[in-house]
């Protein structure tokens, strides 16, 4: 994992900011809402500007006793507008920047679901799931506060800047002696933090995938005495993530105070400046005060600016993460042929697979599968007979060979098509935390009637169970159907299928786990399943595959032995051995 992490960080290593304004700039659909924010932004930072004019005339051309009333008016009048349109600039930014986030989150997220199998397996899912949540939570950070803000106050310093020199150039150019000073310290703090950021980006991306598999996988803690296991790797992982954030901290502790003193050193300049000058009479007090005023509004914003640009940094490191994922190959689910598989024989043509170089799983596989047959496949463990079925489904694609329906290769079938015409079962049959209802219904394109839920339920012999629960049908299972034994979650399986209604059926261990009666129970279920359906089976279990029409021995990635369960008893010796063993056990 860290050399993935590492590889990916020097993959990324040229993202530079113009990438991370173009990324957003194409994600962000509400260009007009936040063209209308700048504007009314603008009307906020003019106003801001008008304010130490109005003032300045303010306090030169009258004594309090005899202020102009209508240029007092006017003064209020634009501090009135500049809370208006700021409140509304602010809103249609921050508008615009949570759609932009929206956008990347459900693009991205689309993504995910359509990103091959294989990725997958090379992560783990909590460093996806941080990549959808936590980096795209730093990103709408930047996007809904810090950059309007960011807007917002660099209209009104530019603006600040430009009236100052026409005020005033020498006091104006004394301010600028601190600009060189802010830019050398500014260029190494920020690449120090950006660096910094990737890597604590990783490390809670390391420690957020470590967490949700182990979370997941509490049981298997608890029964294995794991905890103080455990809790060492978690607090390794926190600590790692804890340093991390500790010299993130340091980092923004050293670069605020820094801004701080530069910008209250230039106040302390320009006020004895100004002093001196209207002492002699070069500067009139209107004018300073609107100095100081104007000086207020370049240093407000450039205080702002370092934590904008400390987010930035973060924002992109998050950004370059998330891009890398969107370049991932996808999987093309709508795309091919749709045909109805129903009466066409399954044919696998000299088929093999690695998941690693120099590691073949599956070696020249050929069969065939024909319309309304069993065919069953047996072998020792780490056989391939799995990885026949993922192929099948299209999770991989064969290095070499071609797998056929018919005349036509799967691979040229529309993904969608070709899956929903299947039914899979296996030994720990996949169910969501939610209701029955909902895990009956899942995966199907429309919704189906109670009256038909509870026929799928009575095929799979599942009705008189889940009538036993005062929800039945809304009653909750709990996180991967803990509230169910394992022969009712297969049995909720096995209806789920039935309402499918595929074409072709698969079932792969699928009552291997199960108690005596629990079997008796689910095999009545998969019998009737199977009727009319051509269906592949993996069993280890004599009772599961001794009426199959065809049985093939699958053992190191090859077929070496094929027949009804009586011609391989007769020819082959491993397959009478195995049969054997299932006797005595």
């Amino acid at each position: 994992m860290e050399q993935t992490n590492k590889q990916e960080q020097t993959q990324n290593s040229n993202f530079k900011t113009k990438d991370f304004v173009k990324f957003v700039t194409t994600m962000n659909p509400k260009k007009k809402v936040f063209a209308i924010g700048m504007l009314f932004t603008l009307l906020t930072s003019g106003a801001a500007l008008v304010v130490p004019q109005l003032t300045k005339n303010l306090v030169d051309g009258s004594r309090l006793t005899q202020m102009n009333m209508s240029l007092l008016f006017v003064l209020v009048l634009a501090f009135v507008a500049q809370l208006a349109f700021g409140a509304l600039g602010s809103y249609l930014l921050r508008f615009s920047g949570e759609h932009t986030v929206k956008q990347l989150r459900e693009k991205l997220w689309d993504h995910l679901l359509t990103l091959p199998v294989k990725y997958y397996d090379d992560h783990k899912s909590g460093e996806t799931s941080s990549r959808l949540v936590n980096d795209t939570t730093v990103i709408k950070e930047l996007m809904t506060s810090h950059f309007p803000n960011f807007i917002a106050g660099g209209i009104q310093l530019i603006g600040s800047m430009i009236i100052l020199f026409i005020m005033d150039w020498k006091m104006a150019g004394l301010m600028f002696l601190a600009v060189p000073v802010i830019g050398l310290i500014m260029v190494p703090i920020g690449r120090m933090m950006s660096k910094i950021g990737r890597e604590l980006q990783t490390a809670t991306a390391a420690f957020n995938a470590d967490a949700s598999e182990k979370l997941s996988e509490i049981r298997l803690i608890k029964s294995s005495n794991g905890e103080q296991f455990e809790q060492q790797i978690g607090r390794n992982l926190i600590m790692n993530v804890f340093k991390l954030g500790i010299k993130d901290a340091k980092v923004e502790a050293v670069l605020q105070p820094i801004m701080m003193t530069a910008m209250i050193g230039l106040f302390v300049i320009v006020l004895g400046y100004g002093a001196v000058r209207v002492q002699d009479g070069s500067l009139t007090s209107g004018q300073f005060v609107a100095f100081l005023l104007y000086l207020f509004n370049i240093m407000m914003p450039v205080g702002s600016f370092a934590t904008f640009f400390s987010q930035l940094q973060k924002a992109m490191g998050a950004t370059e993460r998330v891009v890398q994922l969107m370049d991932m190959p996808s999987e093309q689910l709508t795309l091919g042929l749709t045909q109805d598989v129903s009466g066409k024989t399954i044919q696998f043509d000299k088929v093999s697979f690695q998941y690693e170089a120099d590691r073949p799983i599956l070696k020249d596989i050929s069969f065939e599968a024909k319309e309304n047959t069993v065919v069953a496949f047996v072998g020792p463990s780490g056989g391939g007979k799995s990885t026949i079925f993922s192929l099948l489904e299209r999770f991989y694609d064969p290095k070499t060979g071609q797998i056929n329906i018919g005349d036509t290769n799967i691979a040229d079938m529309q993904l969608h098509s070709w899956r929903s015409q299947i039914g899979f079962v296996s030994q720990d049959s996949a169910v969501f935390a939610g209701t029955i209802r909902d895990n009956l219904q899942y995966g199907l394109d429309r919704t189906l009637s109670d009256d038909e839920l509870w026929q799928g339920l009575s095929l799979a012999y599942a009705a008189s169970f889940v009538r036993d629960f005062p929800e039945q049908l809304d009653t909750e299972i709990g996180e991967r159907g803990v509230k169910l034994s394992g022969g009712q979650k297969q049995r909720i399986a096995i209806a789920r299928a039935f309402l499918r209604d595929p074409q072709i059926l698969m079932l792969d261990e699928a009552t291997a786990s199960l108690d005596s009666q629990s079997e008796e129970q689910v095999q009545r279920a998969l019998n009737q399943l199977m009727e009319g359906r051509t269906t592949l089976v993996i069993a280890h279990r004599l009772s599961t595959i001794v009426d199959a029409d065809q049985i093939h021995f699958v053992e190191q990635g090859t077929i070496t032995g094929s027949g009804t369960h009586q011609e391989l008893i007769e020819s082959h010796v491993l397959y009478r051995d195995y049969v054997k063993e299932q006797i005595v056990n």
